[in-house]
């Protein structure tokens, strides 16, 4: 049916253009006036709220609470954590003026020289500077340990090259930060936040990620170690999909963040800090989605049923309607998202497109033939297949459909992923193969020298050392030298 609709690019032909089509075909977002920023649709906002609602409740399960912090941060706050300043400078936005005055001509507005402001202020590209500077008025005993933070808002870091949800200046996101009594209780936090967006990733988005911590080159400005989780696109390439950072105690110190412990002595606070955003969108996109339009998974799908009437006048439409009704109550009281499209300005047909496109993991087809039989029309999403099933019990039949949707959907995307992790020992093989996409695990030989080569020859990168992956001796493949760990390089959005 897709020939309801304009097409889309294949994805064969071009990806990225499959992607960017899709992104607006779908009404997920567009393009805004503002350089680098985008409008997120209804439709594609309904889908981030529903990852917002999941994420927030698995936020709060581990004792995390939700606060919110200024978008303004000055200047001087930013100076305090030099390693922190210089990984974010090149993307800051800066707010110089405090008014605007009418031109002379009397035509427009212009920025009035007598408002500068003493100091200027960042429009935040994360928040670590401010909260803990907050933090300093929050802590003062090791019984007000730890803090558990988190901010859902928007952050502003100024990007040359964007694409809708995966890299835009201007994006959503939330961001965690907690501060800790002790070294071992910040590590462990870190890493139980992982283990949330792993959670949250696979039993929701269905898709498979792999968990890792980063290269010292690829951490976080300001952290010891940033820990991620890492997915495969359906091009090969490597989407970081979530980032968990132990900050130590660089931001107590830099701010002055310090309590009395139970021996009375007076310590620097621990931290970590986590964040994922809207770039989940774009992973949600490319994982699943085919040549017909999105495919999304039950659990973050805004509408999980659609039924679409066929009827020929009034008469059968009344049939119809009566008999759905129920059926759409009982969806309802199960938890389960439905829609009754039973609008009279579209064809069946380009419905049918129109749901596909937009990656409706359940359409039910019910006229008056399938009333006189006591059938419906099933159609699954993920597969495209059709049947006919009993009307009787068919809201049952759909809640287990949805949950087999939701595993299959997940199942697929870890076997094409597991089948595109290549151990490659051999430099010249891995540059020739690394084009094609690929997560690639190789032996390194923890040096940033070998790192930057790999980078610069291959546009590849180290994406993590993985968690729970073997770890067989070998010997680095571009310098020859033994290796400290296998490591996953792959291209990457």
């Amino acid at each position: 049916m897709a020939k309801e609709l304009d097409f889309l690019t294949k994805r064969s032909e071009d990806y990225s253009r499959w992607y960017n089509e899709l992104v607006v075909k779908a009404d997920l977002a567009e393009q805004s006036d503002v350089r680098g920023c985008m409008i997120i649709k209804p439709y594609g906002y309904a889908i981030w709220e529903k990852m917002q609602r999941i994420l927030d409740d698995m936020f709060k399960e581990t004792g995390v609470q939700n606060a919110y912090f200024p978008l303004l941060i000055p200047k001087s706050f930013l100076s305090k954590e030099a390693e922190h300043v210089e990984g974010f400078a090149k993307e800051c936005a800066v707010v110089t003026h405090y008014r605007l005055k009418t031109n002379d001509t009397h035509d427009g507005v212009v920025v009035d020289p007598a408002a500068r402001l003493e100091e200027e202020l960042i429009i935040r590209p994360t928040s670590e500077t401010i909260i803990w500077n907050t933090f300093r008025n929050w802590i003062h005993s090791y019984r007000d340990l730890p803090v558990l933070c988190n901010q859902w808002c928007n952050v502003m870091r100024w990007e040359m090259r964007t694409r809708l949800f995966l890299r835009t200046s201007e994006f959503l996101w939330q961001e965690g930060h907690t501060a800790h009594a002790t070294r071992e209780e910040a590590e462990a936090r870190a890493r139980q936040m992982l283990g949330v967006y792993a959670d949250f990733a696979e039993n929701y988005m269905a898709v498979p990620v792999i968990r890792g911590v980063k290269s010292e080159t690829e951490r976080f400005a300001g952290a010891l170690d940033t820990y991620t989780i890492e997915a495969m696109m359906q091009d090969g390439k490597a989407l970081q999909s979530g980032t968990s950072h132990f900050l130590g105690q660089n931001f107590g110190k830099a701010f002055d963040v310090t309590f009395m412990d139970e021996q009375n002595e007076r310590q620097y606070a621990w931290a970590t800090s986590w964040g994922v955003s809207t770039r989940l969108m774009g992973a949600l996109i490319m994982t699943h989605s085919d040549d017909n339009g999105l495919v999304l998974p039950p659990a973050l799908a805004p509408i999980q049923v659609v039924i679409v009437p066929i009827y020929k006048n009034q008469e059968q439409l009344a049939r119809v309607d009566a008999a759905v009704a129920p059926i759409v109550e009982e969806l309802k009281r199960k938890g389960i998202s439905v829609k009754y499209d039973n609008a009279d300005n579209k064809r069946p047909g380009f419905k049918f497109a129109d749901y596909e496109l937009k990656g409706v993991p359940v359409r039910l087809v019910l006229g008056a033939r399938d009333l006189d039989n006591g059938t419906v029309e099933v159609m699954r999403r993920d597969t495209l297949e059709k049947e006919t099933r009993q009307l009787e019990g068919i809201a049952a039949e759909v809640e287990t459909l949805l949950a087999d949707i939701q595993r299959n959907i997940f199942e697929k995307a870890r076997a094409y992923r597991d089948s595109r992790i290549y151990e490659c020992d051999n430099y010249e093989e891995f540059k020739q193969r690394v084009k094609n996409g690929g997560f690639f695990l190789c032996p390194w030989d923890g040096t940033a020298e070998t790192e930057a080569r790999i980078k610069e020859e291959t546009q590849a990168t180290i994406r993590c050392v993985p968690f729970g992956m073997k770890q067989t001796p070998g010997t680095d493949m571009v310098s020859g030298r033994p290796s400290v760990a296998r490591v996953i390089i792959a291209r990457s959005y």
